[in-house]
């Protein structure tokens, strides 16, 4: 506001007139004020004085529209100067080119529109590196992950070279699927060009390998780190914690402590994660008083989110919800789903109900509360309620969410729905289960149909059990894969009892080592045993 206040006083005074460098700290400064009014203005004293060819003040003005949420006017300055560039020179103006189309597409990502953006990405005539990252943090950040991998990988094949922007931005898309060896591939790529692993790239790759079932190398990497900060100790602290190690979380926290490095709010996320996995309900109501008491830090909802989930998995129902009505600030529905949850698990219909109306309430359109709702009345053989609840989901047109896995074979992403059968090999992973079915008959083994929440024969619960999103990438990765190599799958939703069963005689039968990552944490499923210990 001061530096707008200021060119005003320079126009009124008539002293000094404002040249080509005047200009753009004054846009600068309407955008971070979002005045666009003020912005409209400058432009009109842009043309005025005859600068509005003049490509740094363009590039200026264009940000400003974009950055005030003005994508109109913005897309008129944008192909006007465009179209004046192409008459001019292409070849004299083309890195100013490449800034006009680089902001246009930051703005509608910054709208959401990544539809538009994709498209105005699509036709460039040339792109920078900056165009890249946008295009692959975009997609990353809003949870549309293959499609930024399939960016980056585009990038490596127009021999466009990753900087370290572009590493950070697509890590978090690596992470999510499980991708290891593309996540390999980038941190030999850093170590090669001498990219450094500062907190930002460290800790993306700590958290990586962490996500990629790879612990023991995410531990490798951060002890590698030339420094420690809050950010890389939280990585750390969070993946040990997804992995279920809770004792090696509580050592690495000490250490961070030794360290002279205060924990933030996120460290104790991690920690009572860690806490909740291993059903350590004494100790995690002990850090939570220690983040309070004694690091001053003022618990968020994520904090209150994971002592529900500590109390609920611990069959503390009671003190759970309690706990929700008594937080001194507004509970949202991830706090009050952990509850549902739990109440699910321990067949508490009382409580369960009260969590669903009150979900019902927050997120009307939400499929989570209702199929919760709906596979506890399933739990205890409630056929009418369940047929309630998914007759309201059919008047408000809720759908629920598909079972869908990801596994990685040779550095291609292989992605598997409930009941697939569209794969090209698709043949040869249906006789894949078949054999492990039959395998699994042999060890004694009967599927667990009151995992099928469904009012249906037994024959038709079995068969659906049989073609679970995770099995068939486990059948997957046997036919794809040489005998005795580890398979690491990626779900979108919690693994069920049946799968998790299933999981551990199918490592001991073909001695493999499985990693499953779902919703809620890692599972390490090896000579029919789960690193869980079967509390999930």
């Amino acid at each position: 506001m001061r530096a707008f206040l200021l060119f005003c006083q320079m126009l009124s005074e008539g002293m000094v007139q404002p040249n080509r460098f005047t200009f753009p700290s004054v846009l600068k400064a309407c955008s971070r004020m979002a005045g666009l009014e003020e912005g409209k203005q400058v432009h009109g004293l842009v043309i005025k004085f005859g600068m509005n060819s003049d490509e740094f003040i363009v590039s200026n003005l264009l940000r400003m529209y974009v950055m005030c949420g003005n994508m109109e006017d913005a897309q008129i300055l944008f192909y006007r100067n465009i179209d004046m560039v192409r008459l001019i020179d292409d070849k004299r103006k083309q890195d100013g080119n490449v800034v006009l189309w680089n902001v246009m597409i930051d703005g509608y990502v910054r709208l959401g529109d990544l539809k538009a953006a994709n498209k105005l990405f699509d036709k460039m005539p040339q792109r920078s590196v900056v165009s890249w990252n946008v295009m692959i943090s975009a997609f990353a950040q809003n949870g549309i992950f293959m499609k930024s991998i399939e960016i980056f990988h585009k990038m490596q094949m127009e021999d466009v070279a990753p900087n370290r922007v572009t590493l950070v931005s697509v890590l978090p898309a690596i992470s999510r699927l499980g991708a290891l060896e593309l996540g390999k591939w980038v941190h030999l790529y850093a170590e090669k060009n001498k990219i450094p692993l500062d907190d930002v790239l460290g800790s993306a790759l700590v958290d990586m390998y962490a996500k990629c079932g790879s612990i023991e190398k995410a531990i490798q990497v951060f002890q590698k780190l030339p420094k420690h900060n809050v950010i890389t100790w939280n990585a750390i602290i969070c993946g040990l914690a997804m992995h279920g190690r809770a004792n090696d979380v509580f050592n690495y926290f000490s250490q961070m402590e030794r360290s002279g490095v205060s924990p933030s709010d996120v460290t104790y996320i991690g920690i009572l994660s860690a806490c909740s996995h291993a059903g350590l309900v004494h100790k995690g109501k002990s850090f939570f008083n220690h983040m309070v008491d004694v690091a001053r830090l003022e618990p968020r909802i994520e904090h209150y989110g994971c002592m529900v989930d500590l109390l609920g998995r611990a069959g503390l129902l009671e003190e759970a919800e309690e706990l929700i009505l008594n937080i001194p600030i507004r509970s949202d529905d991830v706090i009050w789903k952990a509850l549902l949850g739990a109440c699910k698990m321990h067949k508490n219909m009382e409580i369960g109900r009260r969590a669903a109306e009150v979900l019902m309430r927050l997120v009307r359109h939400d499929s989570g509360a209702y199929v919760a709702l709906s596979n506890m009345y399933a739990s205890v053989g409630d056929w009418d309620a369940v047929a309630e609840v998914r007759m309201m989901m059919k008047d408000l047109d809720i759908r629920k969410d598909p079972g869908c896995s990801w596994i990685e074979i040779d550095g291609a992403i292989h992605e598997f729905l409930v009941e697939d059968d569209s794969k090209p090999r698709a043949k040869e992973i249906h006789s894949m289960l078949e054999e492990i079915s039959y395998k699994l008959s042999l060890e004694g083994y009967r599927a667990d149909t009151s995992q099928v929440l469904l009012n249906m024969g037994e024959e038709q619960k079995e068969s659906l059990l049989h073609y679970h999103s995770e099995k068939i990438a486990v059948a997957f990765g046997l036919i794809s894969t040489s005998p005795k190599t580890p398979l690491k799958i990626v779900k979108n939703l919690r693994i069920c009892e049946d799968c998790h069963s299933s999981m551990k005689l199918i490592s001991k039968i073909y001695e493999r080592k499985i990693t499953i990552r779902d919703r809620k944490r890692f599972h390490h499923f090896e000579h029919g045993l789960c690193s869980c210990m079967d509390y999930w």
